[in-house]
C-alpha cells in the first residue's frame, strides 16, 4: 500500500462490529470506498459467534443470514436440578464465513489485514509501518477501551472445535450444562454440534478476576470429553475470551478513553450485552444504522454513533443493576442457583433477555422468586446509584 491513501470511510479492526460494518456497507453502500485495517491475518480471527434468532431484526436478517454456519430448532439447559429443552432457534457463524464474504465484496487492496493501526484519529488511520489513511470519516471498532473506568465482573472461557473418534450424538446445542463441577464463579460448559463428529466444547467461568489458565482449562475439556463418552480425534481450533460483564461505571468518561472525538462501534463504544458480554446483536444494529445513514462518511458520524451507543448504554442500567446482584448478592459458589432460576423461566423471556429488551413484567420476574436474594444485600445495591 502506497503512503497516502484515501477513502471515504475507514475502518480500524476487523473483528465481528468492524467486520460487520464493512460488509454492511459493501452490500448496502457500494458508493462508498471502505477500508478496512485488521491487525491480525484474517478477519474476525478464529471466532464462532452463536446467536438466538429473536437477538435479531427480522429486517437485519440479511446481513448474517449469509454468514450462518448451523441452525438448530432450539437447545439444551442442564443445572445440578433442573434439565430443560428450549425451543427457540439459535445459529452460529464462523469467522471464516465473515473473511469470506467481505473479501467476495469488498477490493482486495481495500482490506488490509497484518496491519496494526497505531494511531486512529477523526480523519485518518496511521499504521504501524508509518504508512497513513486518509479518509472523510473513520470507525475505531478494535476492541474495548479503558475497562477500568467500568465496575465490571468477567466472563472468561477456552473453546475448542474437536473431531470425536465416534458421531457424539448430539443434534442441538447444550448452552449451559452447569452440572460440572463449580470452580471460580459460575461455571458451566457450552456445546455446539457443528457436524456428526465435529463438536465445539466450550469451558466458561463467571468470575470476578480476568485470569484465565489455558493450560489448566483444556485439560478440565479433556476431562468433561472423557466423561461423556467422547473419544478426541483431534483439536481444529481453539479460542478464548475474556468478556466484561458490566455492572457500571462512566460511560463518557469510557467513550472518551476510545479517542476523543473519534467514532467507535463495538467494545469500544461500550455496545456489549452487560450481563452476558455479548455482542453480536449489537454489532448488527450498528452496522444497518451506519448503512442507512443518508451521509456517513462526514463529521456527523462521530455524535450519530455517540447518541447510539448512549441510548443504549441508558437504557440497560436493569441488566447492570442483575450484574451487581450475580456478582455481589450471592457467594461465588451459588451463583449457579441463581442461573438455574433465571433459566427456568419461560422462553418468550429468555429471549427478550438476551435481546436486550426485557418488559417491566420480564424485570419484576426476574427479580422475583425462589431462590430469593439476600435481602439487606439486594437492597443495597438496589440502592446503588451506578451509570
Amino acid at each position: 500500500m502506497a503512503d497516502g491513501m484515501e477513502c471515504d470511510l475507514a475502518i480500524a479492526g476487523g473483528g465481528l462490529a468492524g467486520g460487520l460494518l464493512a460488509l454492511a456497507l459493501a452490500t448496502r453502500r457500494p458508493d462508498l470506498d471502505v477500508v478496512l485495517v485488521e491487525a491480525g491475518e484474517h478477519i474476525g480471527g478464529s471466532r464462532i459467534w452463536s446467536f438466538f434468532e429473536s437477538d435479531v431484526e427480522p429486517g437485519h436478517r440479511w446481513l448474517v443470514d449469509p454468514l450462518v454456519t448451523a441452525s438448530w430448532p432450539g437447545y439444551i439447559l442442564a443445572f445440578p436440578t433442573m434439565r430443560r429443552a428450549v425451543r427457540m432457534p439459535c445459529h452460529a457463524i464462523l469467522s471464516e464465513r465473515l473473511d469470506a464474504a467481505l473479501r467476495a465484496r469488498m477490493p482486495p487492496s481495500h482490506i488490509l489485514c497484518g496491519r496494526k493501526a497505531l494511531a486512529v484519529g477523526r480523519t485518518g488511520i496511521t499504521l504501524e509501518d508509518g504508512s497513513r489513511i486518509e479518509a472523510k470519516a473513520v470507525i475505531d471498532a478494535r476492541g474495548p477501551a479503558t475497562l477500568a473506568l467500568l465496575d465490571t465482573g468477567w466472563r472468561k472461557y477456552l473453546g475448542q472445535v474437536v473431531r470425536t473418534a465416534r458421531p457424539h450424538g448430539l443434534d442441538r446445542p447444550v448452552l449451559i450444562d452447569a452440572t460440572v463441577r463449580q470452580i471460580d464463579g459460575f461455571r458451566f460448559v457450552r456445546l455446539l454440534p457443528l457436524g456428526p463428529d465435529r463438536l465445539l466444547i466450550e469451558d466458561t467461568y463467571y468470575s470476578d478476576g480476568a485470569n484465565l489458565d489455558r493450560h489448566l482449562i483444556a485439560r478440565r475439556i479433556a476431562d468433561y470429553a472423557e466423561l461423556r463418552g467422547w473419544e478426541i480425534a483431534g483439536i481444529e481450533r481453539e479460542e478464548t475470551g475474556v468478556l466484561p460483564i458490566t455492572m457500571g461505571g462512566d460511560f463518557e468518561r469510557y467513550w472518551q478513553s476510545g479517542g476523543s472525538g473519534v467514532a467507535k462501534a463495538g467494545a469500544r463504544a461500550g455496545l456489549f450485552h452487560p450481563t452476558t458480554g455479548d455482542s453480536l446483536a449489537d454489532a448488527v444494529r450498528t452496522a444497518i444504522l451506519v448503512a442507512e445513514m443518508a451521509h456517513p462518511a462526514t463529521p456527523e458520524l462521530h455524535p450519530a454513533l455517540h447518541e447510539h451507543a448512549r441510548r443504549s448504554w441508558e437504557g440497560r442500567g436493569f441488566y447492570r443493576l442483575l450484574s451487581r446482584l450475580l456478582f455481589r448478592a450471592v457467594p461465588a459458589g451459588r451463583r449457579y442457583r441463581v442461573m438455574q432460576r433465571f433459566h427456568a423461566l419461560p422462553a418468550r423471556r429468555l429471549a427478550r433477555f438476551h435481546a436486550a429488551c426485557s418488559t417491566r413484567g420480564d424485570r419484576l420476574r426476574l427479580l422475583a422468586g425462589k431462590p430469593r436474594w439476600p435481602l439487606l444485600r439486594a437492597l443495597s445495591l438496589l440502592r446503588e446509584r451506578k451509570a
